[in-house]
């Protein structure tokens, strides 16, 4: 079941200006919502309290008093990623311990299922249609966006595409002569702020070639631009909680994608043939 949250963030780039404020406020203090009541939260955006309840109306609930109750049901039965650590002591630092892990692992799994939620089918079946249909498929990300990069264009080798990595948006730029109509770039920013790796998507759909941005769920000119986009929710209190959720869930869009890509009987038959050949090297 798709919560609240979940819908507000995937709807929120259709949304008019009032609305999206209306939206940032609730996703951004959705663990103190219960301490406003829709006219304190019309005061505090400076709007309408009519305009609060028709965004809850938008969401198929009765008014906002529905919508908030739903929210609050919501983080109170996910923790909201928020993981207390309770003081240790010598007689409770076990239970400490397993809080902690168990509350981790509520995170990813809820941080997971929102950026599968935030993927539609058809969306996520059109990007492997043009990946698997591509001539060459150009892979780009630097710093941490570049180790997802590296190993998905390995991964994206063994299934016999022709894949061409890179971690540097000058080389990239200076590569895309190679670049020829139907080929994909596989476009890896967290943020899809940097405007030189929007300047490399710009320059290769000159090229008519396709973009695929994979970013967080957030408004940027890099999945803006982009002629499809992959995006990944990780929200959480805790900075060094937040990009763990990230690499998690990103991990995981990723992993499925490959997978969908496994379905096509050549590229699965491509993929064994190279796992042998490699077993064969290791062995020798």
């Amino acid at each position: 079941m798709t919560t609240p949250l979940v819908k507000i963030r995937s709807e929120r780039d259709q949304m008019s200006a009032i609305e999206r404020r209306i939206a940032d406020f609730i996703l951004d203090n959705a663990h103190l919502l219960r301490d406003y009541s829709s006219q304190q939260l019309a005061s505090a955006l400076g709007i309408s309290q009519s305009s609060v309840v028709k965004f809850a109306q938008k969401f198929g609930f009765k008014g906002y008093p529905d919508l908030k109750y739903s929210i609050g049901e919501t983080i109170a039965r996910n923790g909201n990623g928020q993981a207390a650590l309770p003081v240790a002591t010598q007689d409770d630092a076990g239970d400490a311990y397993l809080r902690l892990q168990e509350a981790l692992r509520l995170s990813k799994a809820a941080a997971e299922e929102e950026t599968r939620a935030l993927n539609p089918r058809a969306q996520v079946e059109a990007i492997v249609g043009l990946i698997d249909g591509a001539g060459k498929v150009f892979v780009c990300g630097l710093g941490d966006d570049g180790l997802f990069a590296r190993e998905f264009a390995v991964r994206l080798s063994l299934l016999g595409l022709l894949t061409v990595p890179h971690a540097d948006p000058i080389l990239m730029m200076a590569n895309l002569s190679a670049a020829r109509p139907g080929d994909v770039l596989l476009m890896f920013s967290e943020f899809g702020k940097l405007p030189e790796l929007s300047q490399v998507s710009r320059q290769f759909q000159a090229f008519e070639g396709k973009v695929i941005s994979i970013t967080r769920h957030t408004a940027n000119p890099l999945r803006a631009h982009a002629d499809a986009a992959l995006v990944v929710s990780a929200h959480d209190p805790e900075p060094h909680v937040e990009q763990l959720l990230y690499r998690s869930s990103l991990q995981s869009l990723l992993d499925f994608l490959f997978v969908l890509l496994c379905q096509n009987p050549g590229r699965h038959r491509q993929l064994a043939l190279n796992l042998e050949r490699i077993h064969h090297l290791l062995e020798s």
